[in-house]
Formats: structure tokens, sequence, C-alpha cells
């Protein structure tokens, strides 16, 4: 699987684990340098509180469009720094 925003891949991976319906990239295999920390923070009721990073490509700014679950709560401690991603991001097969 592949994150892709503006031609540019953020992710590749084929061993993304699929929660409702969302491609969750284990965190060595997402490409740093594009993602900056967000101070925006959500929560699940079964995941816990999950933390964002705004995606950067030169000038461009995705806002909060990767999340992750640093802490996350017993039933999804198999996703512990996972990524996720929407707003525009495309995961898409290889």
């Amino acid at each position: 699987m592949k994150a892709i925003w503006n031609d540019v891949i953020l992710a590749e991976s084929n061993s993304t684990v699929v929660i409702e319906g969302n491609h969750y990239f284990p965190p060595e295999s997402i490409k740093r340098q594009f993602f900056k920390d967000s101070s925006m923070h959500t929560r699940c009721g079964w995941k816990g509180i999950a933390s964002y990073y705004t995606i950067k490509i030169e000038d461009e700014l995705n806002p909060d469009s990767a999340w992750y679950y640093p802490e996350p709560l017993d039933k999804a401690r198999h996703i512990k720094n996972y990524v996720a991603f929407w707003n525009g991001i495309k995961v898409e097969e290889d």
C-alpha cells in the first residue's frame, strides 16, 4: 500500500493494518521529512487519544491529515504509532 499526496509517496508498506476502513502504516514506513507535528488531538472510545501530523510538501500544507495513537488503549495497542491518512491523501495498492 502507498499513501500519496501531490504525487509524492508519504508512506509505503505491505504490512498495513486495516481498522474501520483505514489503512494504518507502520511508523518505520513513513517518510518523516513530510510530517510535521500538529497540536490537534481527538478521542476514540476504544482506541484512545489520537495525535495528528500536518503534511508539508515544499510550500503546500495539508493540516491534520495524518493521525496516530502514541498511547492507545488495550484493544488498539497493536497499532501504537501506526499512521493513517485522510483529507485528500490517497491510499492505494502498489
